[in-house]
């Protein structure tokens, strides 16, 4: 009877999800297909104020619309993953283009959703984002908290990356895009093995995201992008990060 009277006073931390959707009824049956959970659902119709509650507040989890009052989804998104706010996001719109897809992931979305959608489809993305989001990299007995490469510097645990001693600054993806080809030197990966592999789920038809973020990767790390020594191209393959002996 102590012990039960222990577990009630101290109960589990409950998650908090963030909706930020502005048809009420929308939100309201989000609110209702996340119930299973177990979790804090707040739900909020203006932009402005979801971008606020985002950067103010802990979350597990933010689902967001594209068009808002207030400020729209990929606004918000790139306000938060510039300030440093990654949660897990998932992005919601009524258009379906692959031009949207691939800009709302380029800016920070872990994954999109084209209204309408199902209970079932909605919960499977939400679980696959907390199962990414949870995992730790001290898990891991194997893999080093730092990878050295030439100039170039990793640090897992303080997400931070140095190239000739000054800091680049990545999105949350970009790291982990090159903490994962760095972990894996001069092995090969096509597009549909990165998306699961760094995204966390099947991005079916998201292929051309990987494409943008190497890009910028490119840009950012190499003295010539067009002639890359860090992330290579593998015609007709894929992509892989330059040999090297990992410490």
């Amino acid at each position: 009877m102590f012990a039960s009277k222990v577990t009630a006073l101290h109960p589990t931390p409950q998650r908090r999800f963030l909706v930020v959707e502005d048809e009420t009824d929308l939100g309201n049956l989000i609110k209702l297909y996340l119930q299973d959970f177990q979790a804090e659902v707040v739900v909020v119709e203006r932009g402005d104020l979801g971008l606020k509650m985002a950067l103010e507040e802990h979350w597990d989890l933010m689902i967001l619309d594209l068009r808002l009052p207030g400020m729209d989804g990929l606004d918000i998104c790139r306000a938060m993953r510039s300030n440093g706010v990654d949660l897990p996001l998932i992005m919601l719109t009524a258009r379906s283009t692959e031009l949207d897809r691939v800009l709302g992931l380029e800016l920070g979305a872990d994954d999109y959703l084209t209204k309408p959608f199902s209970s079932l489809e909605l919960a499977a993305r939400v679980r696959a984002l907390l199962r990414r989001s949870s995992r730790s990299p001290q898990l891991d007995t194997q893999e080093p908290d730092t990878i050295k490469v030439k100039q170039l510097v990793l640090d897992k645990l303080q997400h931070r990356v140095l190239l000739n001693n000054l800091d680049i600054e990545l999105t949350a993806r970009e790291f982990d895009l090159l903490w994962f080809f760095a972990s894996h030197p001069g092995r090969v990966f096509n597009r549909s093995e990165l998306l699961d592999k760094v995204w966390g789920y099947g991005h079916e038809g998201y292929e051309h995201t990987v494409n943008s973020h190497i890009n910028r990767l490119r840009a950012k790390i190499e003295r010539n992008p067009s002639a890359p020594e860090y992330l290579l191209t593998v015609w007709g393959v894929g992509y892989k990060f330059c040999e090297h002996q990992p410490l």
